[in-house]
């Protein structure tokens, strides 16, 4: 599914006017029937509903969804801002009509001077119609106030379209506390880019979307930058493996895991590599990882490292077609020393890696590594670990940025972990990932995501698509172990049994 900015669906709006004889008002109209459908399924008419409504069309959607609830039982108190008498837009103007037309003794107050907020509290629903996507400037003070007292009443608040206070895009120097902490935001047509970000969590709560039938064409036509990967997107581009073939059709890989006291992370690394569908896969481990490997997991064979309890030294013995570096390798000097010497020759060579943990821990500690990074190599940290490569960042937002600005300028591939994880391309393109579960969050998940993505580029899919499936599949796998586990109970090990089944029930 496309994620497009806030002009990018103006434009996909205006496009659906002009060439399919569809009004502005008959656009509002399909938007509050689906507003008051998503209210009523949760919702029951005896529960005390106020309504706030900006001027604009924000405003319009919240009068036109009051009228249809007032139809189904409800009895709003509608307040609606028209500061000074004659700020309504027309559209507003019209729904407020009709409203009153339809139910004259509805109970609707225009607010052309000061207004006193009414009495709210955890018993109430407020439907926040204030704002939505056409706020592009920070609040006025007077509203900041009337924000925050909806905030502090512990009502339930239902957002059309976007939390009042909130852009659609990007939301650098906002103040929560001057937004609407939603409990349910209903977006009208598509997600927005700000929905993906992790700061937003608190303001957006839970979110859904109403369709209102803007152009199939112009949605089609319609360049975008953030792509939401569905289940079907991952089925379309998963290969089905046919009886023909034998191991060496599904590719070699080398997993570089392991230390003394860290050999769990090649463990997790090398059975996520497995389930996801490698033909042959080898482990380079220091000597400590021997016996470890070859009883947890028989089905790899095992590359001995010269040293006893660290990595120091990467060679390929073999014409590998994945690497995957860095799961429990530690940040030791004789570790950089050979992950240094290393990435200078995939980089001659042009050999995309996979890099993860310390391995991006030890660039982080020698940053000149970072001009030898392969073009197309697949990065993936969590947000302490590029922080720690990139700098710090003040915000979940500042650090996606961030990683575009990055993967352009190294030509890498960053998968950028989180609530929805995010595949950066050098391209610009943002992949966000929509599987996945709390559950994930538990040691040694990220060694599991690092054999899957190193599976998949053995497999000949190129390093943004196994980034992209793979974080996918990932997900997938963690939300089969929470029904198994649960959030509190399951373990990266239950992930990475759990990969194989993940395929097979998104190709099913």
């Amino acid at each position: 599914m496309k994620i497009f900015s806030t002009d990018q669906i103006k434009a996909i709006v205006q496009y659906t006017i002009e060439h399919e004889g569809i009004t502005e008002l008959d656009l509002i109209e399909r938007a509050a029937r689906g507003i008051a459908d998503e209210i009523k399924k949760r919702w029951k008419p005896s529960k005390r509903t106020v309504v706030f409504a900006g001027w604009g069309n924000n405003g319009a959607d919240a009068l036109a969804a009051s009228r249809l609830l007032l139809a189904e039982g409800f009895d709003p108190e509608i307040y609606l801002f028209n500061i000074g008498g004659s700020r309504l837009g027309e559209d507003c103007k019209t729904c407020r009509d009709r409203l009153l037309e339809e139910f004259p003794n509805a109970r609707l107050i225009e607010i052309t001077q000061k207004f006193d907020i009414p009495e709210l509290d955890n018993r109430t629903l407020v439907i926040d119609g204030l704002f939505g996507s056409g706020l592009n400037r920070a609040l006025p003070q007077s509203f900041s106030v009337i924000i925050r007292s909806i905030n502090e009443s512990n009502a339930d608040i239902v957002s059309i379209d976007l939390p009042s206070g909130l852009f659609g895009d990007w939301n650098g120097n906002t103040i929560n506390n001057n937004i609407i902490h939603a409990t349910l935001t209903i977006a009208i047509e598509f997600p927005r880019i700000s929905f993906f970000i992790d700061d937003n969590a608190e303001l957006i709560g839970e979110w859904t979307v109403v369709n209102i039938g803007l152009s199939p064409k112009a949605i089609r036509q319609a360049p975008y930058t953030f792509y939401l990967l569905t289940r079907n997107d991952v089925r379309r581009i998963l290969q089905p493996r046919w009886p023909e073939h034998y191991k060496n059709a599904y590719g070699s890989a080398l997993i570089c895991a392991g230390s003394y006291g860290m050999m769990g992370a090649a463990v997790l690394a090398a059975r996520g590599c497995l389930r996801a569908g490698v033909g042959k896969l080898t482990c380079h481990a220091p000597r400590c990882g021997y016996y470890i490997m070859q009883t947890s997991v028989p089905s790899a064979m095992f590359d001995l490292d010269p040293h006893d309890v660290a990595i120091s030294e990467i060679t390929l013995k073999h014409d590998f077609k994945a690497v995957g570096i860095g799961p429990g390798i530690g940040t030791g000097d004789i570790t950089i020393n050979a992950l240094e010497n290393f990435l200078k020759l995939a980089n001659a060579n042009g050999r995309a890696l996979v890099l993860d943990a310390d391995a991006l821990n030890c660039i982080a500690l020698r940053p000149l590594m970072l001009n030898y990074l392969p073009v197309m190599s697949v990065l993936t940290p969590h947000a302490g670990e590029f922080d720690r490569l990139f700098g710090a960042q003040g915000s979940a937002e500042a650090r996606l940025r961030k990683a575009m600005e990055i993967a352009q300028t190294y030509n890498v591939v960053i998968v950028l972990k989180g609530r929805y994880t995010a595949v950066v391309r050098p391209d610009g393109k943002v992949h966000l990932n929509s599987s996945g579960s709390p559950a994930l969050a538990t040691a040694g998940s990220g060694d599991v995501l690092t054999g899957v993505i190193t599976a998949l580029m053995a497999q000949d899919y190129k390093p943004e698509t196994a980034a992209i499936i793979g974080a996918f599949i990932h997900g997938v796998a963690g939300e089969i172990s929470e029904m198994t586990h649960g959030t509190y109970g399951t373990t990266a090990e239950d992930i990475a049994d759990n990969i194989g089944r993940a395929i097979k029930q998104i190709m099913e």
